[in-house]
């Protein structure tokens, strides 16, 4: 296995984006087209360990839009996505370990392709230099015994991490604008409207 050194992502084989192969780049049929709940930009930033400072850069910089309603003038509040979240907290995680932006960029972009059910098996691998997408066990193995892989983030833990986190926080709804209140239990005002909701 050859690391082509430009930032590209690639499968384990060092496959790069634009290339057929056995790691197919399109959403799958299954998922779902919009989203119903939607994450404003304090609570992003809760569940991905970020700043606002750094969410509000990001969306500016076309590194992490929000796909489910960005910015539009003064007073509108982004609403970011559970996959957004997820791909926030990733970005977090490699520019915490000394990944080049534009190599965070090229991972962007290939997360944003891959369908939902692919992200949950996925690991990515990095050696400072190049982004790997690993789906299996055996290629995490390929790419280490290559020299190429220097630390590794697991899509599916980050995911099950977002999924505690949002579940504890307020989420809306994306078609009524209705506040979602998270079960924290600590959380003593939340406690209380739930009670007066029911």
């Amino acid at each position: 296995m050859r690391s082509s050194g430009d930032g590209a992502v690639g499968g384990a084989l060092g496959r790069s984006l634009g290339e057929s192969g056995p790691y197919p780049l399109q959403s799958s049929a299954d998922e779902p087209s919009t989203e119903t709940v939607g994450y404003r930009g304090p609570t992003a930033c809760a569940a991905a360990g970020i700043t606002y400072r750094q969410l509000d850069y990001w969306a500016r910089t076309g590194l992490v839009e929000p796909s489910v309603r960005p910015a539009y003038g003064s007073g509108a509040q982004r609403l970011y996505s559970f996959r957004d979240v997820v791909v926030l907290k990733i970005v977090k995680r490699f520019l915490d370990t000394g990944v080049a932006l534009q190599n965070i960029r090229a991972a962007v972009q290939h997360l944003r392709a891959r369908g939902f059910a692919d992200l949950e098996r996925m690991t990515l691998m990095s050696d400072g230099a190049t982004v790997y997408e690993c789906s299996s066990p055996d290629e995490v193995v390929n790419l280490l015994q290559g020299g190429h892989g220097v630390f590794g983030i697991a899509v599916g833990v980050v995911w099950r991490d977002v999924e505690t986190a949002l579940s504890q926080l307020h989420g809306e709804r994306v078609d009524t604008g209705e506040t979602l209140i998270g079960n924290n239990p600590t959380d003593e005002l939340a406690r209380r409207r739930r009670d007066r909701a029911v």
